[in-house]
């Protein structure tokens, strides 16, 4: 969804699901942000999933976060208190840049414009996604528009791709021609990096359109890689080490993909290690990318 911030046009909101059975979801959702809102209920507190979605959002280093207390009109100051002093204590560890709690009830409106302006301030801080860079986009949603054809849509993760141009969709190395950006409710002549984007694609069907797919543009050398070497950390509530051809679930982008794992030495749950993922698919890759790994089966 956008929101206007005055001055600085239109802001992309994501809304991630919070079931965890959706938690593939909530990766694919996540990825690219430049601030993430990580959103506790009042009369809740931190829950299960809200411990989920901040190891996720830990691993992938989303840059900065603004820790929102939600339906403070439910629970008493004392209460509310507490709880923003739990909040603070926790993400005061974390290596996401969590600013203080900002408390907010949508009854009565609370705390909505200190929320808005603190958005403001972070996106104004964000740094810039560098000009020329390689174009990449994973694609979240898949659709067919009369007239159009086939659009995708996702968070270009980087670079840009102009009205005319040439793309392909990875790993499955299907090509058309971008017949139409847009970018949230706007016509475009060319995207823009880190914004939610929208592309018509001439020359693809619908159905040519895998979950997990990355669109590129073919001017770059993109090349898809079933083995690629990584810096793995455990949780320190990982329910085992990972060693050698244990397989696990590589969540990157939107794409999920089985992998068994090849470490220099067994990883212990808490620390880092070196290791080498064999894919059982093809992904797209390249050094500085960040990912998450989850266990293949009870899924942690």
């Amino acid at each position: 969804a956008p929101l206007q911030l005055g001055d600085l046009g239109i802001v992309g909101l994501v809304d991630v699901p919070g079931h965890e059975n959706l938690v593939r979801t909530m990766i694919a959702g996540a990825s690219g942000l430049d601030v993430v809102l990580l959103v506790i209920a009042a009369d809740e507190g931190i829950m299960p999933q809200t411990v989920e979605h901040l190891a996720v959002l830990e691993h992938l280093r989303v840059p900065a976060g603004i820790p929102v207390l939600t339906k403070a009109d439910l629970v008493s100051p004392e209460q509310l208190g507490r709880l923003a002093g739990e909040v603070a204590s926790r993400l005061a560890r974390s290596p996401v840049e969590f600013e203080p709690p900002v408390i907010t009830s949508a009854r009565s409106g609370q705390g909505i414009e200190a929320l808005r302006s603190r958005i403001e301030a972070r996106v104004r801080a964000a740094l810039p996604r560098p000009v020329g860079d390689l174009f990449r986009m994973p694609v979240d949603r898949a659709f067919s528009i009369a007239g159009v054809g086939t659009v995708v849509t996702g968070t270009a993760w980087s670079g840009s791709v102009s009205v005319g141009e040439g793309v392909t969709l990875l790993p499955a190395g299907v090509s058309g021609r971008a017949r139409s950006i847009e970018g949230h409710g706007r016509a475009l002549e060319r995207s823009e990096a880190g914004t939610r984007t929208a592309v018509g694609i001439a020359g693809i069907s619908r159905g040519a359109v895998s979950r997990g797919a990355v669109l590129v543009a073919d001017r770059d050398a993109w090349v898809v890689s079933t083995a690629i070497d990584v810096e793995l950390t455990l949780q320190t509530d990982a329910p085992r080490p990972l060693g050698p051809r244990a397989r696990v679930r590589i969540l990157i982008g939107t794409a999920e993909v089985m992998a068994r794992v090849r470490p220099r030495s067994a990883i212990e749950p808490g620390s880092t290690g070196m290791a080498r993922l064999a894919l059982e698919a093809p992904v797209v890759a390249r050094a500085g990318d960040r990912f998450v790994v989850r266990s293949y089966s009870s899924v942690a």
